[in-house]
């Protein structure tokens, strides 16, 4: 059994987005430049100079909470595109927790989500 410290984790993802510059480059309300039936229901953007399993920048859903730390992190497969990555929540409602795990969760994709407490 691995045991970590819990608070430390969230503390770290915490510096990481304070020190990095957030980059929103597909705004609430915009068609996915691939699948253009998929709408954007919030902010999504990236974490520029930071790097995910897919070798981009690490992913960020912003909700509509007006504190903009992070609420919860999403950790998703892919099969079709046989990867692994997290995406980083900010500001997000439980509800909006929901709606972005609803997401990751179809067609090859599965996903499960880690909420702050």
């Amino acid at each position: 059994m691995i045991i970590t410290n819990y608070a430390d984790f969230w503390l770290k993802l915490d510096q990481l987005v304070a020190v990095t510059k957030l980059k929103i480059d597909r705004p609430k309300g915009t068609l996915h430049p691939r699948y253009p039936s998929f709408i954007y229901p919030l902010d999504y953007g990236y974490l520029q100079g930071t790097r995910s399993g897919d070798g981009n920048d690490i992913d960020v859903w912003i909700g509509s909470l007006s504190s903009q730390t992070v609420t919860a992190v999403i950790c998703s497969i892919d099969l079709e595109k046989r990867d692994t990555e997290i995406k980083i929540l900010l500001g997000c409602t439980s509800e909006e927790n929901s709606l972005i795990l609803d997401i990751h969760n179809t067609g090859s994709q599965s996903a499960i989500l880690l909420v702050r407490k």
